[in-house]
């Protein structure tokens, strides 16, 4: 994204007397951002008594809307068992604690675990669906009507040897991708609430604090209702529609979208206890992924505008740490088809890079992390044959079906021999040749997998001629999408936001979803990143409603001057 479509963030503003300052507004707690953290927060700071302003600068739904709706959850849900699978928390757990390595404490991953089963159960409340039908095998998104699966690396050799396999990735019931229906749910959900009033087109840009460096109101740049409204939703819906045809375009209409709210958004000034930071990542802030990742540039950036790192960029304005902003998940998905994942990938060397049944990001962050963001997938004829059979036999996703049969009809690179192909491909033919005689003698039971495959999804790589797909990361056929997974520090307990200087949290400052760290910011598995959304988002509404009446800062509605635009 250009610089210019960026949201501005502005120093705070620090007020030695907050009474004599002129507050357009007042409430007890604000939330920025209307996805499905900011959804989550806002229901429950409202079920515990408060009155919440949501400030969403689009008409809400972020990346969550934009997600396959997918919840990662276990421990024995009602799903899993009607399905035919146990699980319990601690197999959950030990999971997880390979996904994680530590990325959070294990109290927190323990509690997150055994307390799966409510979250569903929250959801349920608040109208999502979910459905116990799992897909025949393994795949990246399941298709209707499947609603449970493996979604992460679960079954896989390396990861079930500590941990008891069971399918938790449980996609929200509904028609196509299910990001919109959960986050249908959920906005119903707060609309519904009396005590919460969403604010629509309105920009956070600055923090406002006290002469302690609490934070006590927020600046939001709203704008104007009818035609200035009209116009910014129009530009902004059109912008996430073109993203993935025309990506160029939809920067310009971006661009566009941030000139007018500069030129007519109004300045309403919030005074509560609490701001909620909810605006996901930084993913379309190229600087940012310069300055902390920049080997992720050539991906494809996964999301929606609002992950422009405003909500990180906030919190940093008021002295907040920050944690792991150099990891990014990319997604190299090879399965569906489903014999793409029986094929070998190899490296520009002509070296294996991994397993290839793994989950698409482990093998994604292999490529990208390890080897330079090059990659090829090595096929014979009769792997090739039967993928392409599946992309034409109606039963994929489009997503799925269409880029991988362009690839293997047109996109490819062909020869009658190993040799030949690595020529083509500009490796040392020996090293190809070795990699894969491996993979046959393996799929041919004579040796162990060296990658750690298993025995059923190896194949005998022996049929000619043979192709090479690129997998690529800066691939445009076959893109390699790309989130971040860093954020603001927070306490992981109740998402409070610490401060760089001393780690203490910064009063009236929350953070959460993938504007803070949490479970998904190690290692991403589907439906992870939305679990922890919901997760981190109920924890911070509770919080803030618990604090003791003194730190509370409460208003009156006598504070408030004139009313804002909802």
């Amino acid at each position: 994204m250009h610089p210019d479509s960026v949201t501005p963030v502005y120093a705070p503003l620090r007020l030695d007397d907050p009474d004599a300052h002129p507050w357009q507004a007042a409430c007890d707690a604000v939330v920025v951002g209307f996805g499905a953290a900011g959804a989550c927060a806002a229901l429950e700071a409202a079920r515990g008594g408060a009155r919440v302003i949501v400030a969403e600068r689009f008409e809400g739904g972020g990346a969550s809307a934009k997600s396959g709706g997918v919840v990662y959850a276990g421990g024995g849900t009602s799903y899993q068992a009607a399905a035919g699978y146990a699980d319990t928390p601690r197999a959950m757990a030990d999971y997880l604690r390979q996904e994680t390595g530590g990325v959070v404490s294990e109290g927190t991953l323990q509690s997150f675990c055994e307390r799966s089963r409510d979250m569903l159960a929250w959801l349920e409340d608040v109208g999502v669906r979910f459905a116990a039908t799992v897909p025949p095998r393994k795949t990246s998104y399941p298709a209707q009507p499947y609603y449970l699966y493996y979604s992460g690396n679960e079954a896989v050799p390396a990861y079930a040897q500590h941990a008891a396999p069971a399918p938790r990735g449980h996609r929200v019931k509904g028609p196509g991708m299910s990001g919109r229906t959960l986050y249908g749910a959920l906005r119903g959900a707060v609309e519904a609430r009396a005590e919460i009033t969403v604010m629509r087109q309105a920009a956070a840009r600055r923090l406002i604090v006290d002469k302690d460096g609490a934070v006590i109101g927020i600046e939001l740049w709203q704008v104007p209702p009818e035609r200035h409204q009209k116009r910014h939703a129009r530009l902004a819906r059109l912008a996430e529609r073109l993203h993935n045809a025309m990506p160029g375009v939809a920067d310009l209409l971006r661009q566009r979208v941030l000139q007018l709210e500069l030129r007519h958004a109004q300045r309403v000034a919030v005074r509560t206890r609490a701001v909620v930071l909810a605006t996901g990542g930084f993913i379309f802030n190229r600087a940012m992924v310069a300055r902390h990742a920049g080997k992720y540039l050539q991906n494809w950036r996964l999301g929606a505008t609002g992950c422009d790192g405003s909500g990180i960029r906030l919190g940093e304005s008021a002295g907040a740490a920050t944690r792991h902003l150099e990891r990014v998940s990319a997604w190299r998905f090879i399965n569906p088809p489903f014999d793409w994942a029986r094929g070998c990938v190899v490296d520009a060397r002509g070296e294996r890079i991994g397993n290839e049944e793994t989950y698409g990001a482990t093998l994604g962050h292999a490529i990208c992390e390890r080897h330079g963001g090059r990659a090829w997938l090595i096929l014979d004829r009769a792997l090739a044959r039967a993928a392409l059979r599946e992309c034409l036999g109606g039963r994929l996703w489009a997503f799925q079906a269409l880029p991988a049969a362009m690839l293997l009809l047109a996109g490819a690179r062909r020869a009658s021999s190993i040799e030949a192909l690595a020529g083509k491909l500009g490796m040392p033919p020996a090293a190809l040749r070795a990699t894969v005689d491996a993979c046959s003698a393996a799929a041919r039971g004579e040796i162990p997998d060296p990658a750690g495959k298993s025995a059923p999804m190896c194949a005998s790589l022996e049929a000619g001629p043979w192709l090479a797909i690129d997998i690529s990361a800066n691939s445009r056929v076959f893109p390699c999408p790309a989130i971040t997974l860093g954020g603001l520090s927070v306490e992981e307990s109740s998402g409070r936001v610490l401060a760089v200087a001393g780690g203490a949290p910064i009063s009236g400052l929350y953070a959460v979803g993938r504007t803070a760290v949490g479970i998904a910011s190690n290692h991403y598995v589907s439906g992870l990143s939305l679990a922890d959304c919901i997760w981190s988002g109920r924890n911070a509404g509770r919080h803030l409603t618990q604090q003791p009446a003194g730190e509370r800062q409460a208003h009156t509605n006598e504070e408030i001057t004139h009313e804002p635009t909802y």
